[in-house]
């Protein structure tokens, strides 16, 4: 009786972690999905193309959203911890501070990305 119940205890804490771990890195990884596509958006905005394609993408819309966050609050919707408006204004003024630096985009912005 001892073992049955050590054993139901056993699997009810291994079921709770797998469940919790399972919908922490769905989480996760949504958060990265909406990000990249809010780093997309801004960089379809902004002429040229971020350095590293989708990875550079999903940089600017963390990194963007981070900072537009911090400077604008949170304004506009959230969906999966990231707020899109502050993100968007962040990932593109990314976009832009790229281009100054980096140089990687094309100066007359008509070049078409297929």
């Amino acid at each position: 009786m001892v073992y049955l119940l050590a054993g139901l205890l056993i699997l009810a804490i291994v079921l709770g972690a797998v469940t919790w771990l399972t919908f922490t890195l769905v989480g996760f990884l949504l958060t990265l999905a909406v990000a990249g596509l809010v780093g997309w958006a801004a960089d379809a905005v902004v002429p040229g193309r971020l350095p590293g394609g989708w990875l550079g993408a999903v940089l600017a819309g963390i990194i963007g959203g981070f900072i537009g966050t911090l400077l604008l609050g949170h304004v506009g919707p959230t969906i999966f911890g990231v707020n899109i408006i502050p993100a968007f204004i962040g990932a593109a003024a990314i976009a832009v501070v790229a281009e100054l630096g980096f140089g990687s985009r094309s100066s007359s912005g008509l070049r078409r990305r297929w």
